[in-house]
């Protein structure tokens, strides 16, 4: 079922959802299977994976060439969603990113979900990897979300590559984007973040979901600035609750996201992390009954492989 389905089906109640990571390459399925089955509870109709590009570094040889060498490989997706809808009657939401694709391999990545009977599909940029200063397209792959999007539209309309292909079935995906309260790193300012946002949504994206926030107030202002823009449909806020000291300094580096000083100041507070757990919920669980009574069509939460602190939110919501 597609998630614009799923949101209309519930009438204004707000869902649950959550986001995980592939396992490293070397752990099996049952890696997913237990971080997810403590959150099945709370009957999530749909699950977000994401999706790792390969880390590589080069290694200079004997002659002064270099030689690219794989350091980190995790498991397909496709696979992960298949095992996912397979036993938990849940639909699985894959991301698909530009970085590391070319418009061929988007082509057989989108044509195996459709064969899987994968409905819903998350097109992201990606970032940059580590030896990018900034985000470089694959030849012959896009630059931009906005282009991912168009191209997964011009398969549901039956548009493939290669004019001449044989059995040019078409497929319908229901597409969902990302959305930044405090603005992608990239983006010189919000309007103007807000501006590429419209054109994916124009070239066809159902839904968004927004980066992590820590204020609320950042996501009611930027769903106004959305509506104003004339971008009507559902957004999505993605959650996250705090769990280390060390998230203090990297999720503003990593995320562009600003931590409120009242969180901070309890967090400086905490001895250990497993206190800085316990600040990091109850600050979650606020957030999300604030957004609830403003009634969001979804709470969704990054769970980044772990889902303890996820399930003793949810405990006290749904």
């Amino acid at each position: 079922m597609k998630v614009t389905e799923h949101l209309d089906k519930n009438q204004g109640k707000t869902l649950f959802s959550f986001e995980i990571l592939p396992p490293l390459k070397g752990q099996n399925i049952q890696s997913i299977f237990e971080n997810i089955d403590p959150l099945m509870e709370f009957n999530p109709p749909f699950i977000d994976v994401t999706y790792h590009r390969e880390e590589y570094v080069y290694k200079e040889l004997s002659n002064g060439l270099l030689e690219k060498h794989i350091v980190r490989k995790r498991p397909g997706t496709v696979g992960i969603c298949a095992a996912i809808q397979n036993k938990y009657q849940v639909d699985a939401i894959p991301h698909i990113l530009c970085g590391g694709f070319t418009r061929e391999d988007t082509e057989n990545f989108l044509i195996d979900l459709n064969f899987l009977g994968i409905d819903n599909v998350m097109a992201l940029r990606g970032d940059a990897v580590k030896t990018e200063t900034y985000f470089t397209p694959e030849k012959d792959g896009h630059e931009y979300a906005s282009q991912l999007v168009g191209q997964i539209i011009a398969l549901n309309l039956g548009e493939y590559l290669d004019e001449e292909i044989q059995n040019q079935a078409k497929t319908d995906f229901c597409i969902g984007v990302a959305g930044y309260p405090e603005k992608h790193m990239e983006a010189p300012n919000l309007d103007s973040d807000i501006h590429f946002l419209k054109k994916k949504i124009a070239k066809g994206a159902s839904y968004v979901v927004t980066q992590m926030f820590f204020d609320n107030k950042c996501y009611f202002e930027f769903v106004d600035r959305c509506r104003k823009a004339g971008i009507d449909v559902p957004i999505i806020p993605g959650l996250k609750p705090l769990a280390t000291k060390k998230q203090l300094n990297l999720i503003p580096h990593r995320f562009n996201a600003d931590l409120p000083e009242e969180l901070i100041k309890e967090v400086i507070k905490c001895e250990n992390n497993k206190e800085v757990r316990q600040v990091g919920i109850e600050w979650c669980i606020a957030q999300s009954k604030e957004l609830m009574d403003n009634g969001v069509p979804v709470l969704h939460y990054y769970s980044m492989g772990k889902s303890n602190n996820i399930r003793a939110i949810a405990q006290e919501l749904f």
